[in-house]
C-alpha cells in the first residue's frame, strides 16, 4: 500500500496551525474566499443564512480523506480545494439545481503549515468561480487530526422546477452523457504507473513531470470540471433521470437502472470507446440523464445510448456488463479512486 506524508510531518513552524490560534488560521482562509450571491449571513457567526427562494434546497455532502481519496504527494493545495468543490458541484447540479454555498470542515495534523489551508481555500475559490459563479464557502470548521480530511456540504436552488432523481427514467428514453468519459481512471493509471519512486511511493517530482507532459489526463483526475452548468440545461429540456458519474459509467448507470426499474443500453460507436476506463473509470464527474424519446437533448449532453425495458440491466451493443467502478469499500488498496 503506497503512502506519502501528510502536510508538515517534519516538524510544526512557527506557521504551522497547531502554533496559531484558530481565530487567526480561519482569519487567514475567509479572507482568501469570495462573496456569496445567496447569503444573507457568511462566515462569522454560529451559523449562516442562505436564501432559499421557494422554501426548498437541495443538499448534499462529501468527504475527502488523504490516503483512499487523494495524495498529498500527486496534488497541490488548490487542486484539493478545487476537487473538493467540484465533487460537490457536480452532485447538486445532478438533481437539475443551481450551486448556491459551501460549507467546509478541515481537519490537519498540527504541524501542518498554514500555507496549506490558505490553498485549499484558493482551491475553492477558483473552482466556484469557474463552475458555479455566485456560489461560494459560507461557513465550516477546523479541527487537528493525524488525517488531513476535507468535508464539503454544499446546498443548491431548483428555483420553481421539481428536482431530478434517479427513479424517473423509462423504456424508450434516449441516454446522454454530459463531461469527459475515462479521463481520470486514466490520469490515475498514469500516476500509479509513473509518479511513483522505486518503492512504489508517490513521488511529488515525478507527478509534476506527469503532470506537465499529459496535462488533460492528470489533472482529469486531480481538478477534474464537471459540467455543472449543464445540470440546469438538463432539467429545463425535461430530463427524467439525471446523476453524477462518480463511481464509474456502468456503476453508476445500473443506479439510475435499479431506481428506474429500467435497463441501460449503451452504443459503442456513440460512446467514442467502450474500453475499460471510459465504461468503468471512476471520478470524472461527468452527467448522466435521460431524456424522452421526442425530446431535444441539449448543447453539452452526447446521446450514448437507450434505456430499456430490461430490467436492472446494463449492457453494450445490447450485451451485458458487470455494473463495476469504484466503491470505497470493496475497492480501496491504499490509492486513490
Amino acid at each position: 500500500m503506497p503512502s506519502s506524508p501528510e502536510p508538515g510531518s517534519d516538524a510544526g513552524g512557527p506557521d504551522s496551525i497547531g502554533s496559531l490560534a484558530e481565530s487567526a488560521v480561519l482569519g487567514r482562509i475567509v479572507s482568501r474566499l469570495p462573496a456569496v450571491a445567496a447569503a444573507e449571513v457568511g462566515p462569522g457567526d454560529d451559523a449562516a443564512v442562505v436564501a432559499s427562494p421557494d422554501g426548498r434546497f437541495v443538499v448534499t455532502t462529501d468527504l475527502m480523506v488523504h490516503g483512499p481519496d487523494f495524495r498529498l504527494a500527486w496534488s497541490r493545495p488548490d487542486d484539493l480545494g478545487w476537487k473538493a468543490a467540484a465533487t460537490n458541484l457536480s452532485d447538486v447540479a445532478a438533481m437539475g439545481a443551481r450551486p448556491t454555498a459551501l460549507v467546509v470542515a478541515l481537519a490537519a495534523p498540527a504541524e501542518t503549515d498554514v500555507a496549506v489551508l490558505e490553498g485549499i481555500a484558493d482551491g475553492l475559490r477558483e473552482a466556484c468561480a469557474a463552475l458555479a459563479p455566485g456560489c461560494g464557502v459560507v461557513g465550516g470548521d477546523l479541527s487537528v487530526s493525524r488525517t488531513l480530511t476535507i468535508a464539503v456540504t454544499a446546498f443548491g436552488d431548483l428555483g420553481s422546477r421539481a428536482p431530478v432523481r434517479r427513479s424517473g427514467a423509462r423504456p424508450g428514453d434516449v441516454v446522454a452523457h454530459a463531461g469527459r468519459r475515462g479521463d481520470a481512471a486514466r490520469g490515475l493509471a498514469l500516476l500509479f504507473a509513473r509518479a511513483v519512486d522505486g518503492d512504489d511511493e508517490p513521488d511529488r517530482g515525478r507527478a509534476e513531470a506527469l503532470r506537465a507532459a499529459h496535462p488533460d489526463l492528470v489533472e482529469a483526475q486531480l481538478r477534474p470540471r464537471p459540467p455543472v452548468s449543464a445540470g440546469v440545461d438538463a432539467a429545463l429540456a425535461g430530463a427524467t433521470a439525471m446523476l453524477d458519474v462518480s463511481d464509474g459509467l456502468a456503476r453508476d448507470a445500473a443506479r439510475i437502472a435499479a431506481a428506474s426499474g429500467v435497463g441501460i443500453d449503451f452504443d459503442s460507436a456513440a460512446l467514442g470507446a467502450a474500453d475499460g476506463p471510459t465504461v468503468f473509470g471512476a471520478e470524472d464527474h461527468g452527467l448522466l440523464a435521460t431524456f424522452p424519446a421526442d425530446a431535444a437533448v441539449p448543447d453539452g449532453f452526447d446521446p450514448i445510448g437507450r434505456v430499456t425495458d430490461d430490467a436492472g440491466t446494463v449492457s453494450v451493443d445490447g450485451a451485458p456488463i458487470e455494473p463495476v467502478g469504484w466503491d470505497p469499500y470493496e475497492d480501496w488498496n491504499g490509492g486513490t479512486g
